[in-house]
C-alpha cells in the first residue's frame, strides 16, 4: 500500500519496515494484534530514543493500524494510546558565503588537474550548492537528465513528485565537462560499479572537500549544503513560495524555517518597508 498508493520511495519503505520491526522487538508479539495498553508501553520502552524517532515510529504505527482497519483485518485502531512527543523542529545547520567560496575554490582547483574524481566532485559540490538538490536526488540522476539546451532539470523527488530544478551556467559548464568521462553505457550520471554513487560515499566527497578548505568536517554534509542553498538565496531576495517550489517541499512550513535563520534580512525587511518605518517621531 505504501508504494502502490502512497508513492513512497524505497527509502521511506526501509525506514516504514525497520520502525515497525523494531516496535514488534520491544512488544514481545504479534504487532498487528497488540491491544491500546500494549501500545501505552511504548513510552517507557522507547524513553531513551529521540524525540524525533519517536514521533517517527509513531507516525510509522499509526499508518500501519489504520491500513489493518481499512482492509478490515482489524476491528478497531489502538495507535491513539501510541506516545506523542512534542517536537521543536532545530534550525537548521548552514554556512556562510565565505565558507562555500573556499570549498569552490579547492574544489576547482583540484578539477583543473583535469583527474576525473576531481571533476567529478565539482560537478556534485555545483549542484548541491547550485540547485539545493537532495543527496537521494543527486546520485540518481540518470546520465541523459542534463541537456546543453535545457537550463533545468525534470526530476522524480521525495514522494515521487517531479519538480524543475533549474541549473546555473556554472553547474552546467561543471557539469558537460564531467559528462565526457563518463562511460558511454553508463545509465547515471555519477555512476560507481554497477549502479550509482551512493549517498554514503557522496556524504564522504562534502567532508573531504570541506577539509581541504580548511572547514571542520563535522559542520558539513550534502543536507548542509542544501540549507546555505535555501538561506542564501532568501538573503538574496528570493521569495518563499518559490523558495518552496525550488527545495520540493510539499508544505511551505517547513520552508519557514529558514525565516528564522536569515532575521537579519528580516529586520532590514521591516526597517525598510514597513509604513512606519519613514514616519517622523
Amino acid at each position: 500500500m505504501m508504494a502502490a498508493e502512497a508513492g513512497a520511495s524505497r527509502h521511506t519503505l526501509a525506514a516504514y519496515r525497520n520502525d515497525l520491526e523494531q516496535t514488534a522487538a520491544s512488544l514481545g508479539s504479534a504487532l498487528g494484534k497488540a491491544s491500546a495498553t500494549d501500545l501505552s508501553r511504548l513510552g517507557e520502552a522507547w524513553a531513551d530514543l529521540a524525540p524525533s524517532t519517536v514521533a517517527r515510529r509513531s507516525a510509522a504505527l499509526r499508518r500501519f493500524y489504520g491500513f489493518l482497519l481499512d482492509e478490515g483485518l482489524r476491528g478497531d485502531d489502538p495507535s491513539a494510546a501510541l506516545p506523542r512527543p512534542r517536537l521543536e523542529r532545530p534550525l537548521p545547520r548552514i554556512l556562510d558565503e565565505q565558507d562555500v567560496g573556499r570549498m569552490f575554490a579547492q574544489a576547482e582547483d583540484r578539477a583543473a588537474s583535469d583527474q576525473p574524481i576531481a571533476v567529478r566532485d565539482l560537478a556534485l559540490l555545483e549542484l548541491l550548492y547550485g540547485s539545493g538538490l537532495r543527496a537521494s536526488e543527486l546520485v540518481t540522476l540518470p546520465r541523459a537528465a542534463v541537456r546543453k539546451e535545457q537550463p533545468f532539470l525534470i526530476l522524480r523527488g521525495k514522494g515521487g513528485k517531479e519538480r524543475l530544478v533549474p541549473i546555473s551556467s556554472r553547474a552546467q559548464t561543471a557539469v558537460h565537462r564531467w559528462l565526457e568521462l563518463v562511460p558511454a553505457g553508463s545509465l547515471w550520471l555519477f555512476p560507481s560499479r554497477n549502479t550509482h554513487l551512493s549517498r554514503v560515499r557522496l556524504f564522504q566527497v562534502v567532508r573531504r572537500l570541506a577539509a581541504d578548505a580548511g572547514i571542520g568536517p563535522d559542520r558539513v554534509s550534502p543536507h548542509v549544503l542544501r540549507h546555505a542553498f535555501a538561506t542564501h538565496l532568501l538573503s538574496g531576495g528570493a521569495d518563499l513560495r518559490v523558495l518552496q517550489s525550488l527545495l520540493g517541499h510539499a508544505d511551505i512550513a517547513t520552508t519557514q524555517i529558514y525565516t528564522h535563520v536569515d532575521s537579519a534580512r528580516l529586520v532590514e525587511l521591516v526597517n525598510a518597508r514597513h509604513p512606519l518605518a519613514t514616519r517622523g517621531r
